[in-house]
């Protein structure tokens, strides 16, 4: 059965210390997990696909413009991968088996053809990682359920700024969506 590992969001505006909407400390102790998970993945012949939130400057359209600041805009230092993971991207970037993709939702699902990815591709198990637990982790993986995969949260690999919100994020992905967290 073929998996792939999703790393959400992972970038300089959601992990550097002076991003523009950073979970910080919590999210910048993910970065060996993320890619030592990453290392295991590739070695077993399976998929690491990189989620990347993706904004355009002053876009009056979205609707994230009215609940945060501006983050993620396409081309800026924010929005490339933060540290480590940028490093092992950089390095991996051309393996058939790592994915890399724009997204404008919380949702990895929405408005991106991911589903059409996982499918031609043969995979049925995502485990999923990233920032932040309980917003694009959640609705990425209430969107998997809904589309019949297999979940897996890898426990140590998610963080948010809210922890009352990572904490009940992580109940709801093993309760309410079945998911198996390792």
């Amino acid at each position: 059965m073929k998996k792939a590992l999703l790393l959400i969001d992972y970038t300089n505006d959601f992990i550097a210390t002076d991003g523009a909407l950073s979970c910080q400390e919590p999210g910048q102790a993910l970065e060996k997990t993320l890619v030592t998970a990453a290392d295991d993945f590739l070695a077993n012949g399976d998929y690491v696909i990189l989620p990347t939130d993706t904004h355009q400057k002053d876009d009056p359209y979205h609707p994230e413009t009215k609940l945060y600041p501006p983050h993620n805009i396409e081309g800026t230092w924010g929005h490339e991968l933060y540290g480590k993971l940028n490093t092992w991207y950089q390095k991996h970037q051309n393996d058939p088996h790592v994915f890399k993709f724009a997204k404008d939702r919380y949702s990895s699902f929405q408005n991106t053809g991911l589903d059409n990815f996982l499918r031609t591709h043969q995979i049925e198990t995502l485990c999923l990682a990233g920032v932040c637990t309980d917003i694009c982790v959640l609705h990425t993986a209430v969107s998997a359920y809904n589309l019949n995969y297999q979940l897996e949260i890898l426990e140590k690999g998610v963080a948010s700024f809210d922890p009352r919100g990572h904490k009940w994020a992580l109940n709801h992905f093993k309760n309410a969506l079945g998911a198996k967290l390792v």
